[in-house]
């Protein structure tokens, strides 16, 4: 028997069209809202941020976008991704269950995120944007923007959350090898920066601050524009090329799965995988369970309140309804640095209110035990984003262990960890420890909410 059976589509067979959820939810989702008016925002009012093309596919309720081919031809350095089964896993677990992880740790900069960052990119060159701003955690989508500004010749400058700044060195050299310039976070290069550090000269930062820093350049630079890496809907949009292969895939492999589980920040990771499969089961011809995994430091789908709240620290965003800890959030300096948003992406949120997808927190000790016997059985060292979904990925083959069922699991395994190597290092060493999120903190958090949160 393989050690371990690959999947792999040829070119010809990669998705060419993104696959829109909204399309085929039995409800729409609920809209941006405006904070001064409290009406839903128009394309006008996200158009200094974000240029035509991205705004329409933002609200489009079309069930397919088209991939532009100048897209694609970049797509093709690493797409399509290769679908896995863990032979070598299943193995060690001595587990009936037949797990399988679509593995996107082969794109250029290691993980899930060019998937978006490319057509960002595209789109703003197309309209003639000189100049894209961002925030990043751990730096994966900071490196992905750097990327594909450099592959359609646009500026970039980033803003990293300071507790990951710090951790991963390597990223920042990795960004400014693609030529952009980037700034820990909070910074005294904007009010919002400068108005953090006044009140928190140790502030570790937050995404929520990151992205106020980001949205308050470009909105003050007619030929700037804003990226966002995950949270919005056509960031999820441009992520299903991941689900829509991995279909592709099982047809290869004779094989239908019974349970999908994914980690969950801002949510694109997830998003990507699961649409084109909640699809499939919405139409009836598949009935799996959908599991989303957080990290217990930062659990917005199991302990945040579903409300309108801003995106951002400073409420320079409309106001998006979804589960939130409120825009005040300050998580700790876990290393997962991608799943520390005090938000999850409103469509997520939308469909886990539905009862589509269930969820569950694990404590980061937890998901890196889980990467280390990944590791040790597969030979791939997971980012800490994905070792939550690995850890619950684990649980349920164990349970299979137990009841003898032969549940088919599938995961995403969103990154490899060749830059997070401290975080391993940390767990090693027994120096890592679980940060628990004290219900008073959650509470004085939620506090803050804007008052037509609802």
């Amino acid at each position: 028997m393989a050690e371990r059976t690959k999947y792999i589509l040829d070119e010809s067979e990669m998705p060419t069209r993104w696959y829109n959820i909204i399309a085929d939810l039995p409800e729409p989702p609920p809209p941006p809202l405006h904070p001064a008016t409290g009406e839903p925002v128009g394309p006008d009012d996200l158009a200094p941020l974000f240029p035509e093309a991205l705004i329409a596919q933002e609200v489009t309720g079309e069930r397919y976008v088209d991939i532009p081919e100048e897209v694609l031809d970049v797509y093709r350095l690493w797409r399509p991704s290769p679908l896995f089964r863990a032979r070598r896993l299943e193995r060690a677990l001595d587990t009936p269950a037949r797990i399988y992880y679509k593995y996107e740790g082969v794109s250029p900069v290691g993980s899930h995120k060019p998937n978006t960052a490319v057509p960002q990119a595209y789109y703003n060159a197309a309209e003639g944007i000189g100049k894209l701003t961002t925030e990043t955690g751990a730096g994966q989508w900071g490196s992905a923007l750097a990327f594909a500004c450099a592959t359609f010749g646009i500026e970039c400058e980033i803003w990293q959350v300071r507790a990951s700044y710090d951790q991963k060195p390597y990223r920042k050299i990795m960004m400014e090898t693609y030529g952009a310039t980037l700034h820990p976070s909070p910074s005294e290069l904007t009010a919002s920066g400068r108005a953090v550090l006044s009140a928190h000269p140790d502030s570790p930062g937050s995404l929520g601050i990151a992205i106020s820093e980001a949205v308050e350049v470009a909105a003050q630079d007619p030929g700037a524009r804003y990226a966002l890496g995950s949270v919005l809907n056509h960031v999820l949009l441009h992520q299903t090329i991941i689900g829509e292969e991995a279909i592709l895939q099982f047809e290869q492999a004779g094989d239908t799965p019974d349970v999908l589980v994914g980690c969950t920040g801002g949510g694109s990771n997830f998003g990507g995988l699961i649409f084109p499969f909640l699809r499939e089961k919405l139409a009836g011809r598949i009935s799996p369970v959908i599991r989303a995994v957080e990290p217990a430091a930062c659990p917005s789908l199991t302990r945040g309140r579903y409300a309108y709240d801003f995106g951002d620290t400073a409420g320079l965003t409309p106001l998006l309804k979804m589960h939130t800890l409120g825009h005040d959030f300050i998580p700790d300096p876990i290393h997962a640095g991608g799943l520390r948003y005090h938000g999850m992406s409103p469509l997520l949120s939308h469909i886990y209110e539905l009862g589509l997808i269930e969820a569950t927190a694990v404590a980061q000790q937890e998901c890196f035990a889980a990467g280390v016997r990944f590791a040790r059985a597969e030979g791939i060292i997971p980012a800490p984003e994905p070792t939550h979904a690995l850890a619950a990925c684990i649980e349920e083959a164990l349970r299979c262990k137990e009841t003898g069922e032969e549940k088919v699991i599938l995961t995403a395994l969103c990154g490899h960890a060749h830059l997070d190597l401290p975080a391993y290092g940390a767990y090693l060493a027994g120096e890592m420890v679980d940060n628990e999120l004290a219900e008073a903190t959650l509470q004085e958090s939620l506090a803050g909410l804007p008052v037509s949160a609802g």
